[in-house]
């Protein structure tokens, strides 16, 4: 709601930027909001970082080249407002909602036993994201939770496609050998 009446401001000085941006708003909101939703597992959180992720790049519309998608480039945004909220709140990445990542292994309806399990797995999932080397959690990152294409991500963080994947593949080989060997998952 900021952002639009932000816009609204802002026409008068610019009306063509404002308009093309408030249709680019209009068209990606939802799927960087759910982005957001799936890092940070907070709706109210997931807002307003969706809205300061299209502050920044309303403040740096002029300065996207098209080198890769919008919504590729509105991910990489709100990443770096997710981070900056970490980093500002003393939080660290394992404050990251890695619901995803237990769920694959485990139904929702879980008796006690395999509930307690899940928490074990999630919390040794936490501390994996947590070590990761940031080249590698940027990757995984933009992947899982943005569901971009290798390309995407290349283009996002400015290395080749096939680095992508081979960052990608590696991170994941090692946190399911962890996974394995620690929870017999």
């Amino acid at each position: 709601m900021f952002l639009m009446v932000y816009c609204n401001a802002k026409q008068a000085n610019g009306g063509e930027q404002v308009n093309s941006f408030e249709m680019l708003y209009r068209a990606y909101y939802d799927r960087v909001y759910a982005f957001l939703h799936r890092l940070c597992g907070d709706r109210a959180l997931a807002e307003d970082l969706a809205q300061e992720t299209f502050l920044q790049a309303y403040m740096s519309f002029h300065r996207f080249r098209g080198e890769c998608e919008v919504f590729t480039w509105l991910a990489s945004i709100g990443k770096h407002v997710y981070f900056k909220y970490l980093k500002r709140n003393k939080l660290h990445l394992d404050s990251a909602n890695l619901d995803l990542v237990v769920n694959t292994y485990y139904t929702q309806n879980a008796d006690p036993e395999e509930y307690v399990h899940k928490k074990y797995v999630e919390k040794a999932v936490r501390a994996m994201v947590k070590e990761i080397p940031k080249k590698y959690r940027d990757v995984v990152l933009l992947r899982i939770y943005a569901e971009l294409p290798f390309s995407q991500i290349a283009l996002a963080l400015k290395i080749s496609e096939n680095s992508a994947k081979v960052i990608f593949f590696r991170a994941k080989k090692k946190m399911m050998e962890v996974l394995k060997d620690e929870f017999a998952v």
